[in-house]
């Protein structure tokens, strides 16, 4: 009984990674951020109402929601913001810790992780650490908006 789980293909499973949320204060600078990243703003809305309250199980909830779409990609990825008017955002000073529990980072695939880390550096944004290699990839950690992580990947194509 120790083989491995060979899931079956079937209708209705899940087909791929849609999007991310990720809740911010400065929204402007989150848009840049991600906008360095190949990210750009498809909508921007206001939620509110009970729909939303219910839905996210925040009473009162009223928030910007802007919804940015990588340039290109295929299938369609998102990146989703909200700013909290109401109620105030719960800060999360643990946000950059890697050894916390939850959510821990996302990453996106480069082709030239070198490059990218020599232009993302002149616009400001901070690297975690240095470049390693693991698992056939080149890997790198940004400080993204709000402390939350944000990994870059170069696969070895050879």
């Amino acid at each position: 009984m120790g083989g491995a789980i060979v899931p079956v293909l079937r209708r209705g499973m899940t087909t791929h990674f849609d999007h991310i949320t990720i809740v911010v204060r400065d929204l402007e600078a989150a848009k840049r951020f991600f906008g360095l990243l190949g990210f750009v703003e498809d909508k921007a809305v206001v939620i509110r109402g009970p729909q939303f309250a219910s839905y996210m199980g925040v009473e009162g909830i009223e928030a910007d929601h802007v919804t940015l779409v990588l340039t290109g990609a295929s299938p369609r990825m998102e990146v989703q913001l909200l700013r909290y008017h109401h109620p105030d955002p719960a800060p999360d000073a643990d946000a950059g810790d890697l050894t916390r529990l939850g959510f821990n980072h996302v990453c996106l695939a480069v082709d030239d992780l070198e490059g990218e880390m020599t232009r993302l550096r002149a616009h400001g944004v901070r690297m975690r650490n240095e470049m390693m290699l693991f698992h056939d990839r080149k890997l790198v950690f940004l400080w993204g908006p709000e402390g939350v992580t944000v990994e870059l990947a170069e696969w070895n194509r050879s």
